[in-house]
């Protein structure tokens, strides 16, 4: 699909560890500064101005996991919060998107260079050329504001809160192209639904599955395979899963569907991906991703945000799945962190991150 040569190995289940069927096996983190990572906890779970929105640089931290050689080594929680309640995903769930269609390919249903279709491009118009390749990789060329904070109304509220809402795929494929397909990236929650519409319309034969038929798909292929008990995807009035913002889950729940792409998309004897998946999924766009310090994109996921070789699933309010190939590390935190607090969480990311050796 991709060059991959430099990508790093990911790392298999240990022999002597279970996989996550049930309970997480526990155990002890590897640790390079273990006296760190318990004051960059103490930090995130502080409330130093006694109003329960956290500290200034990163607001309030909710609960966060950590996961290494397969083994639950780390976890904390807020007061009021806990292991069996679900956490927003928000954007995570565009990631969980693309191991969806993923499963599409394995099962030889489309491949990533099939174009998506839309009723709302018509034969001879451009926008029928593109192709899930493209639109994974957030180079569509479609008009879309994705703002979540300015005094203007965007299309990402728009679609989720406003006019859109009934029907999210119809709202954003109904956008012009203002760039030439390939060219320039846009980080677009319109293109994932767009994606989820076209994957449904995949697996109905031409039409799109029902709400109930689609869900019962993300469970029996997916979720369930994957020990995942605590999901709740939200739909649209028309029945498409809201892709772009909405699986609802446990944090012990994100971080096995982190672990079946460190683990290269199998679980135990099954491979619930296709061969090259997930490295297509952590290998850098050609299309530039702009001037983010942090990030950079491949497909439907976000890159080295801990550093060369990192991978992640990013939400709104600073929800993360963080994977570390090198330390067979998982990292995983749900908060409810403003804007301008975003680039705090991110460094507090790469140093919890940095606190672990490598196993």
């Amino acid at each position: 699909m991709t060059d991959t040569s430099n990508l790093p190995t990911l790392p298999s289940q240990p022999t002597n560890v279970d996989w996550p069927n049930g309970d997480w096996p526990t155990g002890t983190a590897t640790t390079a500064n273990h006296v760190a990572l318990g004051d960059l906890l103490d930090h995130a779970f502080s409330d130093p101005n006694g109003d329960g929105k956290g500290p200034d640089d990163m607001g309030p931290t909710h609960a966060f996991v950590a996961i290494q050689g397969g083994k639950l080594v780390s976890e904390a929680y807020a007061e009021g919060y806990g292991p069996t309640q679900t956490y927003p995903s928000w954007s995570m769930a565009k990631s969980m998107l693309q191991a969806l269609i993923g499963i599409a390919v394995r099962d030889g249903k489309m491949s990533i260079f099939d174009r998506v279709g839309a009723p709302e491009w018509p034969a001879g118009d451009p926008r029928a050329e593109l192709t899930f390749d493209q639109l994974l990789r957030m180079a569509s060329g479609l008009e879309f504001d994705e703002n979540y904070v300015d005094g203007d109304i965007s299309d990402t509220i728009s679609m989720l809160f406003g006019e859109g809402k009934a029907d999210v795929a119809h709202y954003a494929a109904d956008k012009p192209l203002i760039h030439p397909i390939d060219s320039v990236f846009n980080y677009s929650s319109g293109t994932t639904n767009i994606l989820v519409r076209a994957l449904s319309t995949v697996l109905g034969d031409g039409e799109p599955l029902s709400a109930q038929d689609f869900e019962a798909f993300m469970r029996t292929e997916l979720l369930d395979p994957i020990g995942v008990t605590h999901a709740v995807p939200k739909f649209d009035g028309v029945g498409t899963w809201i892709g772009s913002s909405y699986c609802f889950m446990t944090a012990r729940d994100f971080a096995r569907f982190g672990l079946l792409y460190l683990r290269g998309g199998w679980w135990g004897d099954r491979q619930i991906l296709p061969n090259g998946w997930v490295d297509y999924a952590r290998t850098q766009s050609k299309v530039p991703t702009g001037d983010d310090e942090f990030m950079g994109y491949g497909a439907h996921w976000w890159l080295e945000i801990a550093g060369p070789g990192t991978f992640s699933c990013n939400g709104y309010g600073g929800q993360y799945i963080v994977l570390v190939p090198e330390k067979d590390l998982i990292l995983v935190r749900h908060g409810d962190s403003h804007d301008v607090q975003g680039d705090g969480v991110k460094r507090w990311i790469k140093d919890v991150a940095d606190c672990f050796a490598v196993a």
